[in-house]
């Protein structure tokens, strides 16, 4: 399993609702979280989906990632 971070623009609950269902539609990802309190917003994403995967699944929900 690989553990990859992201510095995005989820900013509150809303916005992490609003992932929830993109993000747990990946079968890559096994687990994740949005670390809100950082001023990067470091969403960790464990499992076997790739950057790009990641980065393409927020931006159809609406997000901004970028692999820090």
């Amino acid at each position: 399993m690989e553990t990859l971070k992201f510095k995005t623009n989820i900013k509150c609950g809303g916005c992490i609702a609003t992932v929830t269902p993109f993000l747990n539609d990946l079968n890559t990802v096994q687990s994740w979280k949005v670390d809100v309190d950082s001023a990067d917003k470091v969403l960790t994403v464990e499992g076997s989906a790739s950057a790009p995967e990641v980065i393409n699944i927020l931006d159809k929900a609406g997000f901004k990632a970028e692999k820090i």
